[in-house]
């Protein structure tokens, strides 16, 4: 039976713009390519747990729009369980406007609509019993610290994806996760300290779960069994869009550690999958098959 893992925090439709440069300063801009994509990151994570063959659901808040009938369309043509996922008359989904250079870079502009209710205790927490992890996203802290609460009870692992937030922002999710991803601004933003090592130090002072800092093509910082701070590279390929590269990870990571992969070895295969994805435009359509990644794998190892 594949491994169930329920991914908790925002859906997102992108509308991206090709650019041949990101916008600088005041001023009208021409794109020379246009397409919407869902995006957001426990959406596109689950969509990369349903992709590598994983059995993804999505606890997500939208609005009675437009917007939200495409969000939940696309992610429900990939595999992914929606029936956990409320609507909310009179509020708007959320939307970002994304625009991509051609070497892959990107600058985006998000919207969230404040009027969307953050209380959680609608989320059917019942299903936790039969998942093999939790992977919760910073855009919605009060549902993934719902939901971290109640998989703590039952021992599920629970993996956070910690991107910056504005100040202010419950920090409940962090004590909660067995398992703390930061992306580098994430770090800074929890540490206050935009240096790496000393920013990881600091976070492992402060929490008790397993904790890693991913920085894009640097590659993955990590605490082995020893309490040395290890980096596992990342993969070199040919980068077209970086759009969702970490959310991709994130699902690859909560996959496969609930398949029993020890953290060295999800974080090896995470990197696989977010690099593959980063070689074809979408923050979803360059997600890989698992095949893709076996086949990957092998020609690195080759």
């Amino acid at each position: 039976m594949a491994a169930r893992i329920i991914c908790v925090g925002i859906a997102v439709l992108d509308q991206i713009y090709a650019v041949a440069r990101l916008p600088i300063g005041d001023g009208k801009n021409f794109a020379t390519g246009y397409r919407e994509v869902g995006g957001g990151p426990a959406a596109t994570a689950a969509v990369a747990v349903a992709r590598l063959g994983g059995e993804a659901e999505l606890w997500t808040r939208l609005g009675d729009d437009g917007n939200g009938n495409a969000i939940l369309a696309e992610i429900k043509a990939y595999g992914v369980e929606t029936g956990s996922c409320r609507r909310f008359a009179g509020a708007a989904s959320n939307c970002s406007a994304v625009a991509v250079d051609p070497d892959g870079a990107r600058m985006i502009i998000a919207f969230a609509d404040s009027t969307l209710p953050t209380d959680p205790s609608w989320l059917p927490v019942e299903h936790i019993g039969k998942a093999r992890g939790i992977l919760g996203d910073m855009r919605w802290p009060e549902g993934t610290a719902h939901a971290f609460e109640a998989a703590t009870k039952i021992g599920v692992p629970r993996i956070l994806d910690a991107d910056a937030v504005p100040e202010g922002t419950l920090r409940t999710p962090y004590a909660l996760a067995s398992h703390v991803l930061f992306s580098r601004p994430g770090l800074e933003a929890f540490t206050g300290d935009a240096r790496l090592a000393e920013g990881m130090a600091m976070a492992r002072d402060r929490l008790e779960g397993w904790i890693a800092v991913t920085d894009g093509g640097n590659g993955t910082w990590w605490y082995d069994r020893s309490g040395k701070l290890t980096r596992t590279p990342a993969f070199r390929v040919p980068v077209v869009d970086t759009l969702g590269a970490g959310d991709v990870f994130h699902g690859a990571f909560a996959l496969t550690l609930a398949t029993g992969f020890v953290e060295d070895a999800a974080i090896r295969y995470a990197q696989a999958v977010a690099a593959l994805k980063c070689t074809k435009p979408g923050g979803r359509a360059g997600i890989p098959s698992a095949a893709d990644v076996d086949n990957f794998l092998g020609e690195q190892a080759g």
